[in-house]
């Protein structure tokens, strides 16, 4: 098979895809680039950091399968995969557990103070009595976008001694019923946001999630609470939770997603000492990148398998 891997995975899944494959790689390539390189490829295989739009797989006449090794798809025109027939297939599975740890990792960091207490350390200043925190034992967890990530989140959020509730569309009573097996209470999105101690937010980047988190939410939230976003940048309103957190209640907030990613661009958060900023690694970890490599192998030796067959 012709395979366009347009995004960076496990390095030893690209050496064995090339054994059987014709296998051609652009890591987070500009438009005009994919336009070229995409033109006889039968597969892409992508993670976010690179936008396939229509005008790039309109170059592409053979194109048949996209692979998403991640669970995201807002950097995919879907509109022209459906009505072109074009088959697409998220691997979500191991990143969430990733993502679900990341969101324990910020909400941990940030309750203890952690960043404030290293660099204090650091510079030898020995803050032991000046330095406190806070337990998550105890708190109430509130997860907006209860699916698959924000599901692994409130589970560890359960382990942890947390009372953990959420929201998810479609609201149903089975979505209901699979969350309260776990441990989470489904509940409402103004319940979760007005309530909890700790949000952490894992909701697609739709239209009618865009800004989902604006002056309005942020202002309901409970004084000394917790933010934190590893869903999409544009979820939250950064201008609006810069104020949040310097004029208004919020404790602080952990970052993964921005609005504008990439070398050089800088966060208008980044002045925040509340605040701990990372670059889009929640799913980044060895282990699920070992493992989504594992998966794309195994569906890609599948389809050449039936490619023979027929």
């Amino acid at each position: 098979m012709k395979i366009l891997i347009a995004s960076s995975i496990y390095p030893d899944a690209i050496e064995i895809l090339r054994e059987d494959h014709d296998v051609v790689c652009a890591f987070n390539a500009k438009e005009d680039l994919l336009k070229e390189v995409i033109v006889d490829r039968e597969v892409i295989i992508l993670r976010s950091g690179v936008q396939i739009t229509a005008e790039v797989m309109e170059c592409a006449p053979d194109l048949k399968l996209l692979l998403r090794a991640g669970s995201g798809f807002d950097n995919i025109d879907v509109d022209y995969v459906n009505e072109h027939g074009l088959e697409l297939i998220r691997i979500p599975g191991p990143g969430a557990k990733a993502v679900a740890e990341m969101s324990f990792t910020f909400m941990l960091a940030l309750a203890r103070n952690l960043l404030k207490a290293d660099r204090l350390t650091r510079q030898g200043h020995w803050a032991k009595h000046q330095l406190t925190g806070e337990l998550l034992t105890g708190k109430r967890l509130g997860i907006v976008g209860a699916g698959n990530i924000g599901t692994q989140v409130g589970k560890l959020g359960v382990a942890w001694g947390m009372e953990v509730i959420g929201c998810v569309e479609p609201a149903t009573p089975e979505e209901a019923e699979r969350l309260r097996a776990e441990g989470i209470r489904m509940t409402d999105f103004e319940e979760v946001i007005s309530t909890s101690d700790f949000i952490s937010i894992h909701v697609p980047l739709l239209d009618a999630t865009r800004n989902l988190i604006d002056k309005q939410e942020l202002a309901m939230m409970k004084p000394g609470a917790y933010l934190v976003n590893l869903a999409r940048g544009g979820v939250v309103n950064e201008q609006a939770l810069y104020t949040a957190l310097t004029e208004g209640s919020l404790a602080g907030a952990g970052v993964d997603v921005h609005v504008n990613e990439g070398e050089g661009k800088v966060s208008p958060l980044a002045a925040l000492p509340n605040v701990i900023l990372t670059p889009h690694i929640g799913a980044g970890t060895i282990d699920s990148q070992r493992e989504i490599g594992d998966i794309v192998i195994n569906i890609l030796q599948h389809r050449a398998v039936q490619k023979v067959s027929v």
